[in-house]
């Protein structure tokens, strides 16, 4: 098990528990002991991946740290009209969304090669597929076989190949070094209209701020259709790049995740950590 994958699971593990026994408020001796490490060690892992200590790190975790955060991030009209820090508009600068017809997709990917690979990130596994056109899908994955059955019910006459394309390198470099990529990698994807426009209203969330589906409904012009945002966001076939974690409920609550709940607050909690420390990194 390489390091990523291990101390993704160290962390998950920790989450889940402290989400469980939130109002105990667990130190950082009862954390370490839970998944059998000594308190200097799992500290030296949480600041390895999260370069924050563990107090600091599952306090991002928390609905009272969320609805602060909401607070601080919902201002829709100075986000959108001042632009994006550096950091906040860096997936508008390397995603590029294009559309495939629906006829392409009625014909369940005939005539289409797909290349897919599985490689680790500090999230856990992901699976990656593309054509010539672009990258189709990007899911994390508990296991390959379930990740791929899941992913040919999209594209079932399509030609399936293992293997990598200079996207897939530059994802990979992404995902575990953080080397931004020098040109837009394209997402070649097929959705409605209404959906196309919730994703890239997804783009535009800067690194470390949340945003409810009733922001992004207001973003779109079309502030009634909370719900239908909802649903297209549980849509959204890129993982992390079309960032549909960044939002949640009202409440404060983190909601649902197509890729586990509890990655989605591992996720959040990583970018939040990222503000915080000089160690701007994925590994």
């Amino acid at each position: 098990m390489d390091s990523n994958h291990k101390h993704y699971e160290i962390i998950k593990n920790s989450i889940e528990y402290v989400l469980e026994h939130f109002e105990e408020q667990p130190n950082l001796d009862v954390l370490a002991e839970r998944v059998s490490l000594s308190p200097f060690h799992f500290q030296k892992v949480f600041r390895t991946w999260a370069g924050v200590s563990p107090k600091e790190f599952l306090q991002f975790v928390t609905v009272t740290h969320a609805k602060q955060l909401l607070k601080e991030s919902n201002l829709l009209d100075t986000t959108y009209s001042l632009g994006l820090s550096s950091t906040g508009r860096l997936h508008d600068l390397f995603v590029k969304l294009e559309a495939m017809t629906p006829g392409e997709f009625k014909r369940g990917g005939e005539g289409l090669i797909l290349q897919y690979e599985v490689f680790p990130s500090s999230f856990g596994d992901i699976l990656l597929v593309s054509s010539e056109r672009g990258i189709q899908s990007l899911q994390f994955i508990d296991t390959l076989e379930q990740g791929i059955k899941d992913s040919k019910k999209e594209f079932p006459n399509a030609i399936w190949k293992e293997g990598e394309s200079k996207e897939h390198q530059k994802l990979k470099d992404y995902f575990q070094k953080f080397i931004i990529p020098e040109t837009p990698i394209p997402l070649y994807l097929y959705g409605t209209e209404f959906q196309f426009k919730v994703w890239k209203s997804l783009l535009k969330i800067p690194m470390g701020s949340l945003f409810t589906y009733g922001d992004i409904a207001a973003t779109i012009g079309q502030p009634s259709a909370q719900r239908a945002v909802g649903t297209a966001i549980g849509k959204n076939p890129i993982a992390y790049l079309i960032p549909c974690h960044r939002v949640i409920q009202t409440s404060g609550l983190f909601g649902g995740y197509r890729w586990d709940p509890n990655r989605k607050r591992m996720i959040i909690a990583w970018e939040q950590s990222k503000l915080v420390s000089p160690n701007n990194d994925l590994s």
